[in-house]
C-alpha cells in the first residue's frame, strides 16, 4: 500500500506546485486534462506569467 502513496504524491505535487493558487487541485487536474498547453506545463515544470 506504500507505493500507491507515493505514486499519489508523485501525481499530484507537480499539481501543488502550479502558481495558479486560485484553482483547486481537482480544478487543475481537470484544466490539464483538457489543456495541452497546460498539461505540458505542469508537467514539464515550466509556468509562464
Amino acid at each position: 500500500m506504500e507505493n500507491v502513496a507515493v505514486l499519489r504524491h508523485l501525481a499530484l505535487n507537480p499539481l501543488r506546485q502550479h502558481p495558479d493558487k486560485r484553482t483547486s487541485i481537482k480544478g487543475k487536474r481537470l484544466r490539464a486534462a483538457w489543456d495541452n498547453d497546460l498539461l505540458l506545463q505542469v508537467l514539464g515544470g515550466i509556468w509562464m506569467r
